[in-house]
């Protein structure tokens, strides 16, 4: 440093060519190293730096008095303490012999000795604040650098002879530009004002107030759940964000699977939360879940329940349709203030919780504009919003309310997974997350071309009305696992019996559910399915004995008039999968009510058909279960 002649630079540009075959000629400024700490475009702090150094007293040696420093109890090791001890090595006594001293030598009282050419505190140099002092000119000039080189967060080291004045009349510039500088010299300067350098940081990182938090959706009802939440993680990603999703077939990062299983509780979302990458949060949010452990989260931004059917009664304390709606309604109870709480217009239970809702309301209807009741009609009147399927010429329309105004959405025909406006299930699925992304500001472009790619298939929504049509007749699998569920999906398939010659469904519901529950299932089954399969399986017996559930099943659909000769087979699910399609024919309808969603799918897809070689199912089993 400071070669200023010609024998000097070459002996400089020899010195360095022993450690490199590649040098570099800089210029040399002149004067006090500053630190300048920009934020966003902005200074917001500076510190002058000073080399480690020593201040004669005219009796103590260069040695005793660095001992001296670092009785100072500011000083440390590393960068854990204010200031950083000084370390005597052949760099000191190299920059000492410079200027003629050894570390014996005695300074003159008040005399400075630097101790090594650069202003580093991490080898003991110390910094006063001079952010006050710094000319408007250097401060722009630190500033572009920072813009230049594309830091957010930079370190300018600056040499200038007087920092209060501007550069072009002083000379001297930038000589280094850090892109991970420290704060310390900030937070304690040696001397001088400190200065609070992390609020800027968290005011770059957190604009306008805004408190860091990814927005949260919360998603809970009786049935609906899964299918309203991945249309909604379809949407949001198609908006253009990281969504994480939990379900209960496992937890998924923009449609990858991370965990299997269900994961519809506290736990999975909790996941989910802490996951770095994650832009939003789609939460299902089941009963079982909110019992044992309550939400994952304080607060949701936006909080949906979509129904409340008689499912689960009887279990954890909750013996009423009243009591399972308390529990729903927790989770629009958690809405924020700023949030929306999304209800279902046409449910009687759901659409009492806008008393206790947080947020503002919104509703979805699947009934016509001239059958809304009465707190519909007038919500909507007074500016409310709203998302209804509405009949037009052609069909039926999905039409979002808002601020005394209609909006056409899109037409109900155009979303596969309504199979035509047949699903009815589906088209309130639809609306749900139709106003819970348009509460989000979604653009409708964008909704509207997100709901015309999401379908029912496998791949999109394992278990929920997966079609397959590859063995000369169609096969349904679902989970349709209550007797509400399950009216749903008969609706659909009498709107589809027209095309087919027979019906044949698999049928179960868990062993946990009430006697009456379960003979309701069997009779619904009865009404929707020209051939019944009873399944049962060990782990859907929850504290029942075998053939228990299987007979209340026959049971509930022999007295809804069922023909005992139309219930076919009892048997677990794999063996009632396989009975199922070897009593397919041609033309015929297979509906599969399934709980291993991805084994009865392959069994599905890799069906050969019958054959006189094969055996078929176990019968011996089979008649076992119907003797319970």
């Amino acid at each position: 440093m400071g070669l200023a002649t010609e024998d000097e630079v070459r002996w400089g540009f020899e010195q360095a060519r022993e450690h490199s075959r590649s040098v570099i000629v800089e210029q040399h400024f002149v004067g006090s190293d500053h630190r300048i700490l920009v934020i966003g475009g902005k200074v917001v702090a500076l510190a002058e730096r000073v080399p480690a150094h020593v201040v004669g007293d005219g009796r103590s040696s260069v040695a005793e008095l660095v001992e001296q420093t670092n009785r100072d109890p500011r000083r440390g090791e590393g960068h854990s303490s204010v200031l950083t001890r000084i370390e005597i090595d052949e760099c000191v006594e190299h920059f000492l012999s410079k200027s003629q001293l050894t570390l014996s030598s005695v300074p003159a009282p008040g005399q400075m000795v630097l101790l090594r050419p650069t202003a580093n505190l991490s080898t003991g140099g110390t910094a006063t604040d001079r952010t006050d002092e710094i000319h408007p000119e250097n401060a722009l000039i630190a500033r572009r650098a920072a813009q230049i080189v594309g830091l957010d967060i930079a370190g300018i080291d600056f040499v200038c002879p007087d920092i209060s004045r501007p550069v072009s009349e002083t000379s001297g510039g930038i000589i280094e530009v850090n892109a991970g500088p420290g704060f310390r010299m900030h937070l304690e300067p040696s001397s001088g004002r400190a200065r609070n350098v992390a609020r800027p940081v968290l005011d770059l990182l957190f604009k306008g107030g805004k408190d860091g938090r990814i927005p949260i959706f919360a998603i809970t009802g009786t049935n609906g759940k899964s299918t309203t939440a991945r249309m909604l993680s379809h949407i949001l990603h198609a908006n253009g964000a990281t969504v994480g999703l939990t379900s209960t077939t496992g937890v998924y990062l923009n449609g990858e699977r991370i965990m299997t299983g269900d994961c519809s509780g506290p736990q999975s979302a909790r996941i989910v939360l802490r996951e770095p990458g994650v832009d939003v949060a789609v939460l299902e949010c089941a009963r079982d879940g909110m019992l044992r452990e309550g939400l994952a989260f304080d607060a949701c931004d936006i909080g949906a329940v979509l129904n409340v059917h008689g499912d689960h009664l009887g279990l954890r304390g909750i013996d009423t349709i009243e009591d399972l709606a308390e529990v729903k309604s927790v989770v629009v109870e958690s809405v924020r203030r700023s949030g929306w709480s999304i209800l279902n217009a046409d449910d009687i239970h759901t659409s009492a919780m806008s008393r206790d809702a947080g947020g503002r309301i919104c509703y979805f209807s699947l009934a016509n504009r001239s059958d809304w009741p009465d707190f519909l009609r007038s919500h909507v009147a007074e500016g409310g919003r709203a998302v209804t399927r509405e009949r037009s010429r052609d069909g039926w329309d999905i039409v979002i309310h808002e601020d005394g105004e209609s909006m056409f959405l899109m037409d109900v025909d155009e979303i596969p997974a309504t199979f035509e406006g047949s699903a009815e299930f589906n088209v309130a699925n639809s609306l749900a997350a139709v106003a819970m992304a348009h509460c989000h500001d979604v653009p409708a472009a964008t909704i509207r071309a997100a709901l015309t790619e999401f379908t029912t298939s496998f791949e999109h929504s394992p278990g929920r009305l997966n079609v397959f049509d590859g063995h000369g007749f169609r096969t349904i699998v679902d989970y349709a696992h209550n007797p509400e569920g399950l009216k749903a999906l008969g609706k659909l398939v009498s709107h589809m019996k027209r095309g087919y010659q027979r019906t044949i469904g698999l049928v179960a519901i868990p062993g946990d559910r009430r006697d009456c529950d379960i003979r309701e299932m069997g009779a619904v089954a009865s009404r929707i399915f020209d051939v019944i399969v009873f399944k049962e399986d060990e782990h859907e017996l929850r504290g029942r004995a075998p053939g228990t559930i299987a007979g209340l099943l026959r049971e509930g659909a022999l007295n809804a008039g069922c023909a005992p000769g139309r219930i076919q087979a009892v048997c677990p699910e794999k063996e009632a999968v396989e009975v199922c399609l070897q009593l397919a024919r041609e033309k015929d309808l297979v509906v599969l009510t399934v709980d291993d969603v991805e084994a009865s799918w392959s069994q599905v897809t890799g069906f050969e058909g019958a054959a006189p070689s094969r055996r078929g199912p176990d019968q011996s089993h089979i008649r076992h279960l119907r003797a319970g």
